[in-house]
């Protein structure tokens, strides 16, 4: 830096003594910001971590491989393997899938709070797509078969 021809050095402020308090201002300040205005899908967004399948007696009797598999929230937020959809372009990439496979099989991986007429739109248009059954994600009530129905 050239400041010795016009002698800056002299007219600049002094440095601060100590700015270590206001790293921990900082520090506190964003944590306050993140436990106040935090989200339950940091980790995987749109994947909530109250999912919870529904219960049913006997679920894993007849358990039956699936070709495809969709997960459905709550919220009305559908994945598959190849990301996040919409429930208006599920009819197509339902009907791409299901040409993949001779028989097609569809397994909708439901939150237990999931409207109604999610699924039976879901269902709908996996019959209309060529998929031979779409099976329901189940779990076993707790304490059947020990902890968590396993």
């Amino acid at each position: 830096m050239i400041t010795r021809p016009l002698d800056l050095a002299s007219r600049l402020r002094p440095e601060p003594r100590s700015f270590d308090f206001l790293f921990f201002v900082n520090g506190g300040l964003i944590g306050l910001f993140f436990v106040l205005f935090g989200s339950p899908f940091v980790l995987a967004p749109g994947v909530g971590v109250e999912f919870r399948l529904p219960t049913v007696a006997g679920a894993n009797t007849n358990a039956i491989r699936a070709t495809q598999v969709i997960t459905v929230m709550s919220t009305g937020q559908i994945f598959t393997e190849h990301g996040p959809r919409q429930i208006g372009e599920l009819d197509e990439w339902l009907s791409r899938h299901a040409r993949t496979t001779k028989e097609p099989m569809l397994l909708v991986r439901g939150d237990a709070d999931v409207p109604t007429w999610v699924l039976a739109a879901i269902a709908s248009a996996a019959k209309k797509a060529g998929f031979v059954e779409v099976l329901w994600a189940a779990g076993e009530p707790a304490g059947r078969n020990g902890p968590g129905g396993r």
